[in-house]
């Protein structure tokens, strides 16, 4: 047996390795985001916080999701994909740890720095999902991702309420750092495996002038785009000059700013309206997380089957019931956190596919994708500030849930045009 072969059936047979190492990465990436919303009551009252700084908890991360974008495009640019994740990773242990600390000034820096670090996770792994995973499994991929991220939350809204009650908040939002440790763990080892594999196929680059068959990490055979006599790929479009670019920015907006606007007060939009207790409230907020696994795996099934703008407009359309039905029966919040659930998931799986086919190159990818998410997260980072605000003024739920309803149809809009032409 030649080592090509032996190589070739290691990599196929460990091709679980790096979905596995994906999921536990992505449990950090929105888990420590929506960690304070179930004790947000405590938290206020022990370091006097008002409304509006209460809705930066959330806002804060998700703005930097944007701001930070330039900065984790050049992260990746300057070192590779495998550092940028560990790099992500360490970043968001050292912010849960001093988030934790109980002064209000720890909070909101301990978050801003959870917030750099989830920003360069988020451009990064979409770049490895695509460089790494074969054509026909990148949507199954993208979902199991995407998935993961809502696990993180439901986890998180499930288990902060109980720890707090226990030990207080600040170990209660603390103890999530040890994902983070977890995740190091299992990405350093997947990183080491493959290197080890891949290490009797690295040769001199060939110059080519057709199409190159070349084996990924995961062991599939992936064709690569055709490249000059020199070896020189095409100099890709930037995304700022595509207008698919800029709707799918704004479907991405949309999204962000509906979830993390719902994520941050559903529990206490719960115990207005219902009367729950904190721990009810966050173990029912949940369900809005954990329904999104349905929409996340199955949108890469509907992807094989029928063009991505029909997609798109069911998302939009389920997510609708979300808004309208917490505004017109909140009493039958179980129902409308199920639809809207699986629509949030399926929203942001959707895009990220969209993503995927429309790109040309890993560098490509990473463009794309800091390009859409920068831009998409800016206008997602309004939402829970605007939601606690308009609650403040108001004293009811009614303008932030019609605020969110706009949202919706934005994405549902937005994302329906920018996708008309991708197969």
């Amino acid at each position: 047996m030649t080592d090509g072969t032996a190589v070739r059936r290691g990599l196929r047979g460990a091709a679980w390795l790096l979905p596995a190492a994906i999921v536990l990465i992505a449990l950090n990436f929105r888990g420590p985001i929506v960690a304070p919303a179930p004790v947000i009551g405590e938290v206020r009252v022990d370091l006097g916080l008002t409304a509006t700084i209460a809705g930066l908890l959330t806002t804060i991360p998700v703005l930097c999701f944007s701001l930070a974008t330039p900065f984790a495009s050049w992260v990746i640019a300057k070192a590779d994909p495998e550092r940028a994740v560990s790099l992500s990773l360490l970043i968001v242990l050292v912010g849960t740890v001093v988030r934790s600390l109980p002064s209000s000034a720890a909070l909101l820096v301990g978050t801003a720095v959870i917030g750099v670090g989830i920003t360069i996770g988020n451009v990064v792994v979409p770049v490895v999902i695509r460089r790494d995973t074969s054509p026909e499994r990148v949507g199954i991929v993208t979902g199991v991702y995407t998935s993961a991220l809502n696990v993180g939350s439901m986890i998180t809204s499930l288990g902060t309420a109980p720890i707090a009650a226990a030990w207080g908040w600040p170990v209660a939002i603390a103890v999530w750092a040890v994902f983070a440790v977890v995740a190091g763990l299992a990405w350093t080892y997947t990183v080491g495996a493959r290197a080890a594999w891949l290490r009797p196929l690295h040769h001199e680059p060939v110059a080519a002038t057709g199409p190159v068959e070349l084996l990924t990490e995961t062991g599939s055979i992936r064709t690569v785009a055709s490249t000059s006599r020199s070896g020189a790929a095409a100099e890709p479009v930037r995304p700022a000059r595509r207008l698919i670019t800029w709707g799918l920015t704004l479907a991405f907006g949309g999204q962000a700013f509906s979830y993390y606007a719902l994520t941050a007060w559903i529990p206490t939009l719960l115990h207005d309206e219902i009367g729950f207790s904190a721990e009810s409230s966050g173990a029912s907020s949940s369900v809005f997380q954990i329904m999104a696994v349905v929409g996340a795996l199955g949108v890469p099934v509907l992807a094989t089957r029928f063009r991505p703008r029909g997609i798109i407009a069911l998302v939009g359309f389920l997510w609708l019931a979300m808004p309208l039905g917490l505004l017109f029966a909140p009493q039958l919040w179980l129902l409308w956190s199920i639809l809207g659930g699986a629509a949030q998931g399926g929203g942001i799986t959707v895009i990220f596919i969209v993503i995927v086919r429309i790109v040309t190159s890993d560098d490509d990818a990473r463009r794309m994708s800091a390009f859409v998410q920068g831009g998409g997260y800016l206008i997602g980072s309004a939402g829970p500030l605007v939601a606690g605000s308009l609650h403040g003024a108001t004293g009811t739920w009614t303008a932030p849930l019609l605020v969110v309803l706009v949202a919706v149809l934005t994405l549902g809009v937005a994302g329906t045009i920018a996708a008309r032409r991708v197969d």
